[in-house]
């Protein structure tokens, strides 16, 4: 019988040689100097081998433990050489399944499909840092409710509400996959709408008293920079786009003839216009010789087959000195709601179907993307006519008293 001492002072051969343990063990010396246990058995009659592990990784008492595994297999009726090729492939598929891979597999079609760097960024952040460690071992198709729901209280006790929710959907994104991809039959995050706590409704920074826009106006058009981020601060504020759209808007997108720019609103995925006013289509010409052989209006400093970065505006909104806390990209859209609303007077209705927010009829019909489109087209000029006022002159009556007169 073999030894630790014997097994460490086998020597490697020209050939590969064989020493015997006992009932059938054996250890395999190759020529690399690598050890390997072996199993060598009848079944059926036929001589056969099955291997057990490498030495030492394997010690010589489990290979032993191996051979007897092994042997209850033959009582039963079983190859054990069959029953490892099952296992081995059960493990392959386990590993290929497990909630981190399908959630890598899914991101990277994301990424393919143009999620932005930013988003793939934060997306596998959370699977790493938030689900990964708690659920990425499992099997997608094994994920329970409860385990989840566990994970997602994890995040929740940090007081990072908004983040349990945004992981909640991140799974059921990855849920869903797998159920498309054949790997799962339900998706438990759909089961967790509601068990988590409400986050506190946040709002963007804006400024939307006149004085402090008619300030933020003057500091955008003095803004020193690439010709790109100079053009999108003049531009923010006259179209109220959501920053994304904004930063991938697309040449092919804009007619400046016809003064309109179309495409599909992001949070909606529903067609959009939006009027130009004459001073958007102004400040577009402008910037046109210089971005016009890029896809994209403003195309990213580095690449012209990239847009601009998704933090260009905010770094240059924070170098004129406007904190999160005062202004951020997407507070143009509040600052233009608030002011056609409340210092304008315009139809509610206008201005949300301009917003790209899902208004309805009396009917609950969901209005087109040209319902109301020559008043929006007028609002939109009179808004930039207002926005061009407030800039050069800095006599303006102050929103509180524009709401005490109303």
């Amino acid at each position: 019988m073999l030894t630790d001492t014997k097994l460490r002072s086998l020597k490697p051969r020209e050939a590969p040689y064989r020493v015997a343990d006992s009932g059938g063990l054996c250890i395999e010396v190759r020529p690399t100097g690598s050890k390997l246990w072996r199993y060598r058995y009848r079944f059926v009659g036929k001589a056969s081998m099955v291997s057990l592990g490498e030495y030492p990784a394997t010690s010589l008492a489990e290979a032993r433990a191996k051979r007897d595994q092994a042997k209850a297999l033959l009582k039963a009726g079983t190859n054990p050489s069959h029953a490892a090729r099952v296992a081995k492939a059960t493990h392959v598929e386990h590993a290929q399944n497990t909630f981190v891979v399908v959630a890598g597999e899914l991101l990277a079609k994301r990424s393919r499909e143009g999620l932005s760097a930013g988003s793939v960024a934060r997306e596998q952040r959370m699977i790493e840092k938030d689900l990964g460690p708690y659920i990425g071992s499992l099997p997608v198709a094994e994920v329970e409710a409860t385990v989840l729901l566990a994970a997602l209280r994890r995040i929740e006790a940090r007081g990072a509400v908004e983040t349990a929710h945004r992981a909640r959907s991140l799974a059921s994104r990855v849920f869903a996959y797998a159920m498309a991809t054949g790997r799962a039959t339900r998706n438990p995050a759909a089961d967790l709408i509601g068990a988590l706590q409400s986050p506190k409704k946040k709002h963007f920074a804006s400024l939307t008293d006149p004085n402090d826009v008619a300030v933020l106006l003057r500091a955008l058009h003095g803004y020193q920079g690439s010709p790109q981020v100079m053009t999108a601060l003049k531009l923010a504020p006259l179209v109220f786009v959501r920053p994304g759209e904004l930063r991938t808007v697309r040449w092919t997108d804009i007619d400046l003839d016809g003064a309109e720019w179309r495409y599909s609103a992001s949070k909606t995925a529903q067609p959009h216009i939006v009027p130009l006013s004459t001073q958007a289509v102004s400040i577009l010409r402008e910037l046109q010789p210089l971005t016009s052989r890029s896809v994209y209006v403003f195309p990213n400093a580095r690449s012209a087959a990239r847009p601009m970065s998704e933090n260009a505006v905010t770094a240059a909104l924070r170098t004129m000195g406007f904190d999160g806390n005062t202004m951020t990209g997407h507070g143009f859209r509040a600052m233009a709601r608030t002011i056609l609303d409340e210092v304008l007077g315009y139809r509610p209705d206008y201005i949300e179907h301009q917003l790209a927010h899902a208004v309805r009829d009396p009917n609950g019909r969901a209005y087109n993307r040209t319902a109301h489109l020559p008043a929006r087209k007028a609002m939109m000029q009179a808004w930039a006519d207002y926005l061009d006022q407030l800039r050069t002159n800095s006599n303006v009556v102050p929103l509180a008293a524009r709401r005490a007169q109303a």
